[in-house]
């Protein structure tokens, strides 16, 4: 092993022990060290980072920014230990493209999707998919977390999820509504009734008893958004199942600013509850719905004219 992978297996070990999985930059960095071994290079320039981060031919911005981001970040922990490791400075390569607004879901949209979800063909599939909205709906989960649930995760006694193995490696606890805990019992006996033995170690299966894929899963929630008659912003903004998270996210807050609570006391809960790292990536839904930040300006305009904050 030469100096530079040795070097950039102490450094994802570092990153990884903080949290980051980093599995994409570290396939992109181990590509980058083989290019250097082929060049003969044995340290990292700035003419050499921009020759292999452009390549192929005519790349794409986001591939342009990603590469240049996991050599960025190699090179900035080298050259702490070897300042003659040049690092290239930020703005070499566009900016990161602004982040989407998401879809906000009303209630006339979850019933909705639901409705359809009841109108595909078989009978494991409509209960699979109503389940899954059901559950992004009213616990804000990532789908990625719903797909990765494992039958023993769910406890019903205690009203409990078990999110295992979820963003930056954290685990988390979710409690349930008694309506939710209720609905999971009821698709498990759905379930254990027509595939009989399980196939998967999953709470929720496929057709054919196995784990479902999140291409496929993408595949009919976009089905059922069409049949639905939902419509984004535009054709390249359409809605998401991650938007059902935002969704939640946003209501939660809409709530707490309308029942008078001090949502900057609240905000760790629901950051909590959502799996974040921090408070402060919650509040980045303070700017994702004009109906927040018209509660969060009459808190403001209230507190001002020194009556009651709402």
């Amino acid at each position: 092993m030469t100096g530079l992978h040795q070097a950039l297996a102490e450094y994802l070990a570092l990153r990884r022990s903080l949290g980051y999985k980093l599995e994409r930059d570290g396939k992109l960095l181990a590509q980058f060290l083989d290019w250097l071994d082929e060049q003969d290079k044995h340290t990292i320039t700035l003419a050499d980072t921009l020759d292999w981060v452009h390549l192929p031919a005519e790349p794409s911005t986001s591939w342009l920014r990603m590469r240049m981001q996991a050599v960025r970040g190699f090179a900035t922990y080298l050259h702490t230990l070897d300042p003659a490791v040049e690092v290239p400075p930020s703005g070499l390569v566009p900016g990161p493209v602004p982040r989407a607004v998401p879809y906000l879901y009303s209630d006339a949209d979850i019933v909705a999707l639901l409705a359809q979800a009841e109108q595909l063909s078989s009978p494991l599939r409509r209960a699979t998919m109503r389940t899954l909205i059901g559950l992004l709906a009213v616990t804000g989960m990532r789908l990625g977390e719903v797909l990765a649930l494992d039958d023993t995760d769910f406890d019903p006694t205690a009203g409990l999820l078990l999110i295992r193995h979820a963003k930056f490696d954290k685990s988390r606890q979710i409690p349930l509504h008694t309506s939710t805990t209720t609905a999971l019992l009821a698709y498990r006996r759905t379930r254990d009734q027509i595939i009989g033995r399980p196939v998967s170690d999953a709470l929720l299966v496929s057709t054919a008893g196995t784990r479902l894929l999140n291409y496929n899963v993408g595949q009919t929630f976009a089905k059922l958004i069409r049949r639905a008659g939902l419509a984004g912003q535009s054709q390249a903004r359409q809605p998401r199942p991650h938007d059902l998270r935002h969704s939640f996210a946003i209501r939660t807050l809409l709530r707490w600013y309308r029942d008078g609570g001090d949502v900057a006391a609240r905000l760790p809960l629901l950051s909590t509850y959502l799996g974040h790292v921090a408070p402060a990536n919650t509040y980045w839904y303070l700017h994702a719905a004009p109906e927040l930040l018209a509660e969060a300006a009459h808190r403001l305009e209230d507190a001002a004219d020194g009556g009651e904050p709402r």
